[in-house]
This record gives structure tokens, C-alpha cells and sequence, in this order.
């Protein structure tokens, strides 16, 4: 009894016909009639009852076809359970963040290195919808991104790696430096200083704003939220930036936004991830965000 004979039986039963089997297969018919017949030499049994316009088991068919399946079935497991002892020899990972975030990619990477050395892994940075991008259409394996409290990308899964609210940042001699609030129609009218469009803090005022009707003076764009800090700081406009950066300087002043804006950084992947290598690294990056 041989492994392709049992794959024709299942494909003729499945497939409800011997012509079927062998589009599915991608064999000529006479090659399915073929092992079928040798099969049934084999059990000593008719498999099949050929009508002309159907194919029915027999009752040894029956019987068989449950075994059949499980055998084909532990067969694939074999081969999946070894491709990913081969996968996690000779694969590789491909990973992309926005240019700052707090997760120490770099100890994910050298201890998923130290344990995997043959393992080619690749890192590049970006702005979010981008990197979005690129993993919808399987560029990367894995990104860092910020998306909106209330977003959910299709197609992937993510953990979260920081959630917080978004700040208006001015140097502490601003004007705008004894208020504890502004609201989005206040924070226009000054010159405001902002990442690229596409990026996610980017994403989430343009949002704001477009929704309440307004539309923001930008003074300057800088690729990094510390650039924007660093033009803040000189008092050349409001920075829009995580609330958490612009309470580590001294020479910025934090205004919360009203109403409130927010945004979370993810540690995001595909769901449907085939690459055993990349799916350990994510679970590692996991543990990691959890604290595990």
C-alpha cells in the first residue's frame, strides 16, 4: 500500500469521480484507475462502485477511507514538523519599526541571534503606514508602528507596547506654557511642528482635525519625535508629541490636548505568519512586552 495510492482513493471519494481526481491531482486519468485498481489488489477488496455518472464506496471503501485520511494527515505533520526544524535552521526574519519607540529591539534580535545564529535577520525603520503596508503585503514579518486606540489593521495581529496620550509641547517661555489645556480649535491657530504624513502622530491629528473641520498650521516636519522636541524647545512652535517625552525634558512644557488625543505603539505581525523562524521571534517579542 503506498502513500500515493491512498491520495488518489481519498481525491476519487472527495472528488466524487476519477476525472476530477486527476485535474486535482495533476496526473492523467489513467494513472488515478491505475493505483486505484493496484490499491484494491493490495486489500483484497473492491473500493469502489463505478457508475457512469458517479462513484460510490463499497463497504471495504468505507471502511478504508477514515484510515486513509489519517495516514495522509500524519504524513503532512511529519513533513510540517521537519520543515520547521529547517525553517528555524536556514530561515530568515524581516522586521521594521518607526525611527523611536522603547522596545529594546536590538536585546529581542541578539539573544534570538545568540540561540539561532544561522538565521538571517534583516531590520529596517520607517513611517507607520508604510510599515503597515508592507506587512499586509508580506514585505516584513514583524513591525513596530503606532496605530489609533480604536484601530484594528486588518489581517494582523498586534501586542501593545505603549499607550498614551498625545501632548502639545512648547518651550517653558512660550505663551502657551501656563495652560494645562488647549483645545484643537486653540492648537491651530499657532505654527505647529509635526512628523511626515503617514506617520502615526501624524495620522492622528490630520484625523482630529479633519473630523472637527479645522486645519493645522505645520511650521515645520521632522522625522523624529526628538526633533520635534528639539525645535519646540527653541521656541519655534507647538510640537505635537507622546506625552511621555515632552514630561522628560526640562526645557518643554506639556499642554494636554482636548479633547484627548491618544495613540499606541505595537509590536504587530501576520496573522496568517507561515515562517517558523518568525513566528518565534514574534512570541519572544511578546514575552518580552509582557515581561515575561
Amino acid at each position: 500500500m503506498e502513500l500515493r495510492q491512498l491520495e488518489y482513493f481519498v481525491a476519487v471519494v472527495e472528488e466524487g469521480g476519477f476525472t476530477r481526481a486527476a485535474q486535482r491531482e495533476r496526473v492523467a486519468q489513467p494513472a488515478v484507475s491505475a493505483q486505484i485498481r493496484r490499491l484494491e489488489a493490495t486489500v483484497g477488496q473492491p473500493l469502489l462502485i463505478r457508475a457512469s455518472r458517479e462513484v460510490r464506496l463499497t463497504q471495504a471503501g468505507s471502511a478504508l477511507l477514515p484510515h486513509a485520511r489519517a495516514a495522509l494527515a500524519a504524513v503532512r505533520d511529519a513533513r510540517l514538523a521537519v520543515d520547521e526544524v529547517a525553517g528555524l535552521v536556514r530561515g530568515s526574519v524581516a522586521i521594521g519599526t518607526v525611527t523611536l519607540h522603547p522596545f529594546d529591539v536590538t536585546r529581542l534580535i541578539a539573544d534570538f541571534h545568540s540561540d539561532y545564529p544561522d538565521i538571517e535577520i534583516t531590520l529596517g525603520t520607517d513611517n507607520s503606514d508604510v510599515l503597515l503596508a508592507k506587512l499586509q503585503d508580506g514585505g516584513l514579518d514583524a513591525a513596530i508602528v503606532s496605530i489609533g486606540v480604536d484601530e484594528e489593521p486588518p489581517a494582523l495581529e498586534y501586542a501593545v507596547v505603549t499607550d498614551e496620550a498625545i501632548a502639545a509641547a512648547v518651550a517653558v517661555r512660550h505663551p502657551l506654557a501656563r495652560r494645562k489645556t488647549l483645545t484643537l480649535t486653540a492648537l491651530c491657530e499657532h505654527p505647529l511642528i509635526v512628523l511626515p504624513i503617514g506617520t502615526g502622530l501624524r495620522t492622528r491629528l490630520d484625523a482630529a482635525c479633519a473630523a472637527a473641520g479645522l486645519r493645522p498650521r505645520i511650521a515645520f516636519e521632522a522625522t523624529s519625535p526628538l526633533e520635534l522636541a528639539e525645535l519646540a524647545g527653541h521656541g519655534l512652535g507647538v510640537a505635537i508629541v507622546p506625552q511621555s517625552m515632552a514630561h522628560q525634558r526640562a526645557d518643554l512644557s506639556s499642554v494636554q490636548l482636548v479633547p484627548e488625543l491618544r495613540g499606541r505603539l505595537v509590536w504587530a505581525w501576520r496573522r496568517d505568519m507561515a515562517s517558523p523562524a518568525a513566528r518565534l521571534l514574534c512570541e519572544r517579542a511578546r514575552q518580552m512586552i509582557g515581561g515575561g
